[in-house]
C-alpha cells in the first residue's frame, strides 16, 4: 500500500471512530429523550412532531443503507471463496474501455446479486 493510499485509510479509521461515537451520543441522547417523555406530555408532543420524526427516518434510512453496504464490503474484503477472489479482481481491475463478455455477465450477475439483496432486506427485521 502506497502512502497516499494509507493516509487515506487513516482517515476513514479516525472518520469511522468520530462517526461512531458521535452515534452512541446521538443514542444516548434520544435513549434519555425516550424515557423522560411518557412523564413530559411536552416532550412526548414534541418528540412524535413531523420534522423530529422525519429526521429520525432519515438517520434510519441512512443507517440502514449503510449496514447493507458494510455487510456487502465484509463480505468481498474477507471472502475467501472462488467468487469473492474474482469480485476483488473485477473492482481491483481499471475499468477497461470495451468490457469483455464474460467481465459484463459478472458485473450483471453481481448487480442482481446486490439488487436482490437490497431488495429482499426492505422487508426483513433489522436484527
Amino acid at each position: 500500500m502506497d502512502r497516499e493510499n494509507k493516509e487515506s485509510m487513516e482517515e476513514i479509521h479516525l472518520r469511522i471512530l468520530r462517526v461512531t461515537d458521535d452515534l452512541r451520543m446521538i443514542q444516548r441522547e434520544l435513549n434519555c429523550a425516550a424515557m423522560q417523555a411518557p412523564t413530559d406530555p411536552e416532550l412526548m408532543e414534541a418528540l412524535a412532531d413531523a420534522p423530529e420524526m422525519e429526521t429520525i427516518q432519515v438517520l434510519k434510512s441512512a443507517l440502514d443503507q449503510m449496514r447493507h453496504f458494510l455487510w456487502f464490503y465484509m463480505q468481498v474484503v474477507t471472502s475467501d471463496s472462488e467468487m469473492g477472489e474474482k469480485f476483488r479482481q473485477t473492482l481491483r481491475q481499471e475499468a477497461a474501455p470495451h468490457p469483455t463478455e464474460v467481465e459484463q455477465q459478472f458485473q450483471s450477475a453481481t448487480d442482481a446479486i446486490m439488487l436482490r439483496y437490497i431488495a429482499d432486506s426492505k422487508f426483513r427485521k433489522p436484527n
